[in-house]
């Protein structure tokens, strides 16, 4: 019983004496093996470096090992400077200079293995501009921002415009004034929300089925009017886009407004499929304005109350 006891006791005391023994102990920033497992962890990293310039050594800050004799592995910790020496070159770090004016030294860290015969860099990093550059996950089925003179604009304004063409009260057609905010979602097909505001033009409902090059803004007898637009386009399904539509008198509100680019004019027809082109008058209207209204308020007197938004149902 009392030699059994004995063994345990130890094996208890090996078993501790082993545990205290892999323990990370502190080792001068000055020891040679530091200075040489430094070396090679600084050699490692520009190694890697394909752009720009060699990391010199600056300041060795805190070293801790794990191991004894001449088989130990190394935790560093260490700062260092860009130098004048390029990536790629065959010229060692320990002959480079520092740049002048650089920014704060570079924090690094490694891990490196050193034996009597080698030195082997298990880990190293350095916290450089440009060399981690963490890469943003695309978010699938979000909302993206377009820019509002995509070309990606053009049908879904345009269906949109069209719509709105064919449910107003005015008596004139309405073209592209400006676009505020676009976004994009991939949905079952795509899903564009348009925020935009339209102008009167010259060209009246009863002389012109749709908007063509004959159909200027008319300056004299000036009309706003903007909208919320919601569309839905599936191009390779052959399916007529699906409108959606909040509309109200006036301009957008002004930090919303961009200007489109001239030149750039997505206000033309979209065929339909199966339907074939209508023919449209050249003659251009000069009759006189007449009051007109857009679909989502009737006409109301000089500075009148905030309008309600009220929708166009879909096609």
């Amino acid at each position: 019983m009392r030699s059994g006891l004995g063994l345990c006791v130890l094996g208890l005391l090996c078993l501790s004496s082993s545990v205290r023994a892999q323990e990370p102990v502190k080792v001068s920033c000055d020891d040679p093996s530091v200075e040489k497992a430094v070396s090679s962890a600084v050699e490692k990293f520009n190694e890697k470096l394909t752009t720009g310039n060699k990391l010199a050594l600056f300041q060795i800050q805190s070293a801790s090992k794990t191991g004894s004799g001449a088989d130990a592995v190394y935790s560093l910790q260490f700062t260092s400077r860009r130098s004048d020496c390029p990536a790629g070159g065959i010229k060692p770090w320990t002959d480079c200079d520092y740049l002048p004016r650089q920014k704060s030294p570079v924090p690094c860290s490694a891990i490196v293995h050193v034996t009597a015969t080698e030195v082997n860099t298990r880990h190293v990093e350095c916290q450089i501009d440009g060399h981690f550059t963490p890469e943003k996950a695309p978010c699938l089925g979000c909302e993206m921002e377009i820019d509002e003179n995509s070309e990606d604009l053009k049908s879904p304004l345009s269906v949109s415009i069209t719509k709105y063409n064919s449910m107003s009260n005015s008596l004139h057609l309405f073209t592209l004034n400006s676009v505020g905010y676009a976004t994009r979602q991939v949905v079952a097909g795509f899903r564009f929300k348009i925020r935009f505001d339209m102008k009167k033009t010259t060209c009246a409902k009863s002389q012109h089925s749709d908007l063509s090059d004959l159909c200027v803004p008319d300056d004299q007898n000036m009309e706003f009017a903007n909208c919320n637009s919601t569309v839905d386009v599936a191009p390779w399904r052959h399916e007529l886009p699906q409108v959606q539509m909040e509309c109200e008198e006036g301009m957008l509100i002004m930090p919303l407004i961009k200007r489109r680019p001239p030149g750039w004019t997505p206000l033309r027809k979209v065929e339909q499929p199966g339907s074939a082109a209508k023919e449209e008058s050249s003659e251009e209207d000069t009759a006189a304005a007449k009051p007109s209204a857009s679909p989502a308020v009737d006409v109301v007197p000089d500075d009148p109350p905030p309008l309600p938004l009220q929708t166009l149902e879909s096609l």
